[in-house]
């Protein structure tokens, strides 16, 4: 009887005292869908869109495709297996894509990224801008045969002028043609090591050591080379001069 009776006065004990907290806290109350403009909903899906595919376009629409292929060509025309180590090689790329898209970069800040902030224009004609700055580099370094393919495959009229290719034609162009632009240089930089490895093979194969890789023995005379007559300042300097 004393269980059942102190059972009822903590049932009550806990009633009031969850009176007492309702009446002490302050009402939440949640809505959804009131309020929102539709709009407004369809430019912040429209600018996470762009968020998402931005390392697309810093990887294709821009210098760095040709940047990190010729890098990657100069580490195995020397030899030197993963060194550079990856990592190190697409920081480099990335940081001489910056210098390259300097310009282009700051009239896309300047007429686009601070307006779209200050909400002087709109989504859509700040990404107008930024399309209109990305397709003034990517016209300089594009190939009319390349995109004379893309006609030639959809059977389309090609227009008169390059400002008039629909972005869709002008991008993959503008890859092919970087592409093709860093397989010719990554030719020629593999040329004077092509050589050393010759040389290096017939003069073991005249001493009879048949055994013995010529890579082995060629390696620390092509390290020797690429340092002496300053490899990277060369690379570096014929890399960014392709884009003038």
């Amino acid at each position: 009887m004393k269980k059942l009776v102190t059972l009822i006065f903590m049932v009550l004990g806990a009633s009031a005292f969850g009176q007492n907290l309702n009446s002490q806290l302050p009402g939440l109350s949640v809505n959804f869908g009131q309020g929102t403009d539709l709009v407004d909903t369809m430019q912040v899906l429209a600018l996470f869109t762009v968020l998402t595919l931005a390392p697309a376009v810093l990887i294709l629409c821009t210098c760095f495709t040709r940047i990190i292929v010729v890098l990657s060509f100069m580490r195995q025309a020397i030899g030197t297996q993963n060194l550079p180590p990856n990592q190190l090689l697409v920081g480099f790329a990335l940081f001489l894509s910056i210098f390259v898209m300097k310009p282009t970069g700051e009239a896309i800040y300047n007429q686009a990224v601070q307006p779209y902030m200050k909400k002087q224009v709109t989504t859509t004609q700040a990404l107008s801008v930024i399309e209109f700055h990305l397709r003034g580099f990517m016209d300089k370094q594009v190939r009319k045969a390349d995109i004379a393919l893309f006609y030639d495959i959809t059977g389309d009229a090609a227009p008169q002028t390059i400002k008039d290719v629909p972005i869709h034609y002008l991008i993959p162009a503008f890859i092919i043609s970087e592409l093709k632009t860093a397989f010719q240089i990554g030719f020629l930089l593999y040329i004077p090591f092509l050589i050393l490895d010759m040389v290096v093979a017939s003069v073991l194969m005249a001493m009879g050591m048949m055994m013995l890789p010529p890579v082995v023995v060629s390696l620390p005379f092509k390290l020797l080379l690429f340092v002496l007559v300053d490899g990277w300042q060369l690379v570096t300097g014929s890399i960014l001069r392709s884009f003038h």
